[in-house]
Parts: structure tokens; sequence; C-alpha cells
């Protein structure tokens, strides 16, 4: 049994990797709604100046599982003018994201540099244009390939030797922003990662749109209701539709339920101080996902460099 298991776990792992290997692997973040400028350029600095980071562990205890790792700043030129009211007021905003992602015998570098323009339309509401050029470097290690990788046709030629492939493209991002909600739509590798140099053991890279919206709102002095949720569609891949709905108490403690659809479902809690914001995802999959049956845990921060987690009015939500 345990000889199945093995076996079992490498024929996940083969399917993972090789999939990867013909189409840009996804990058799964249940905690999305905190990561909103990594999907969507155009929704850069929505929350103001912040440092944002985050580790996710896959299939915990699984040998070759996913991790990722995250860390991005965004910078609101509003809120460094001095603007009263930087939300509404700022017009510009630029962030620096950086994601290293481990899969089997796989490893990537992922730098966007983006950049926001916002137009105010009404005394409440914004739209965002926003624009992200992508570098990404995919590292094959080819003494880490498993013997089902090594008979792959693309893969089995870098056997025993490291390979690179480097990729240039650019995200480009729309959204229609409200202090209590956003509708966005985003589009990541517009070029289809045409521009490439290196080894080439990746024969496809498409494009990904992505369609994000949330909606919170303040229930009592002691209680908000925060609701998002995102819809991913990428050639090769299945639709991906996943929401997360979280109650804030007093402004410092909040609980949430999450769900990827015929996926996973995950529970999360996390504190808010002055300036920080940490919070912990436990995920597990589906009975009828497929998936290994390790389980996903996922740690979170976000700092705002100017503006504290304080209401300056009654009915104000302070996270996402």
């Amino acid at each position: 049994m345990t000889q199945y298991i093995k076996h079992l776990i490498t024929a996940v792992l083969f399917i993972a990797s090789v999939g990867s290997s013909y189409s840009q692997s996804r990058k799964y973040i249940s905690s999305f709604d905190f990561f909103q400028s990594y999907y969507n350029p155009g929704l850069t600095g929505y929350e103001g100046s912040t440092v944002r980071g985050f580790v996710r562990n896959q299939w915990s205890g699984v040998e070759g599982a996913p991790k990722t790792y995250f860390f991005s700043t965004e910078l609101d030129f509003g809120e460094l003018a001095g603007e009263e009211d930087p939300a509404l007021m700022g017009k510009n905003a630029v962030s620096v994201n950086l994601l290293y992602d481990t899969y089997g015998a796989f490893r990537e570098t992922e730098l966007t540099v983006g950049y926001a323009s916002r137009i105010r339309l009404t005394e409440n509401h914004n739209l965002r244009l926003g624009a992200g050029l992508n570098y990404q470097s995919i590292r094959l290690d080819g003494n880490a390939l498993t013997t089902e990788e090594q008979n792959d046709p693309t893969l089995g030629q870098y056997i025993g030797q490291f390979s690179n492939m480097n990729v240039i493209d650019f995200n480009l991002g729309i959204a229609l922003t409200h202090a209590n909600y956003y509708f966005s739509y985003g589009i990541h590798r517009v070029n289809g990662g045409k521009i490439t140099s290196g080894d080439e053991f990746m024969d496809a890279y498409p494009a990904s749109s992505i369609f994000q919206a949330g909606y919170r709102s303040a229930v009592s002095d002691n209680l908000a209701v925060i609701v998002n949720g995102m819809y991913s569609t990428q050639k090769n891949q299945d639709d991906n539709i996943e929401f997360n709905i979280k109650a804030l108490l007093m402004d410092r403690l909040w609980f949430g339920l999450g769900h990827r659809i015929d996926y996973a479902t995950n529970a999360q809690l996390g504190i808010l101080t002055k300036r920080l914001r940490i919070g912990y995802l436990y995920e597990f999959p589906n009975a009828t996902s497929y998936n290994l049956p390790g389980n996903t845990h996922e740690f979170t921060a976000v700092f705002n460099i100017f503006r504290d987690n304080v209401r300056t009015e009654s009915q104000e939500v302070v996270m996402w």
C-alpha cells in the first residue's frame, strides 16, 4: 500500500509539472482579496500605500509539492503628496510584485512592475486603468525529474542538467471602484509569452483573463461583512471560480470561509493592529477534486505605510 501511494503521488506531480510545461501553471492564492493588484494592475493603490506578502505551502508534507512566496510594495502618489482624501483625489500609483514558486522540478521567479492611473467619475467612484511589465524566469532541475518526466519527449532531453527559460510579457487591467465595492477585469500575458530566451521546455504560454468583484459593509459599530469573488479563465485549463466571506469584529479580529469551486474549501482568521494585518488560512481539498490529500497552509501580512487601520467614518470598513 505504501508503494502504491508513492506511485500515486509521483503520477499526480508528473501531471502537474507536464501540464505546466505546455501552458503556464496557475498560481493559486486563496487570500486573493488581499492581493488584488497582482491579478489586476488597475487595482494598484486601491488600499493606499502598502507592503504585502504571503507564504503558501500546498499539499503539506508531500515532497515536491507546490510552495509559493510573494512580496509586493504599492505606493499611492496621492498619499505621498499629502492629499486630504488620496483614495479619491490621487491619480497615480505604482507597484513592484515579486513571486517565487516551486513545484516538482520547476522553480519560477516572477517580477512585475505595475502602474495605475485613476479617473474620478463621481464624488464616490473612480475608473482605474493599469498596466504591468512582467518578467518571468523558469528554472528546470533535470536532476529532480521523475521517471515519467524523464520519458517525456520535451522534458527528457534535460535529464541531469539545469535549464532556464525567460519570458517577458505585460498585463493590463481596468476597474470601477468605490469605498465599499469594486468590479474589475484584468488580463495576464497579453502577448501570449512570445518574447522568450534560453531553453524552450514550455510550448505555450496563453493569456489569462481574470474578473474580480467585492463588497463590504458595516453592519454595526462592532461588525462588518466582506465578500470577494474571482473568476479566471485560460486556454487548456479549467475555469476557476472562488470566493471569500469574512466577518470583521471590532476592527481588530476577523473570521472567514472561502471556497474554490470543485477544488477546495478554506477557513481563515486574522488580527489587525494600528498598521499591520496578519492572517492565517487553512485549506483542504474537496473529496471529488482528485487532489493529493495533504492540506494547505497560507500566511499573509499587509502593512499600511501611511494610514492607520482606523475608521474615519462610522460606516467605513478598514480592510478587504
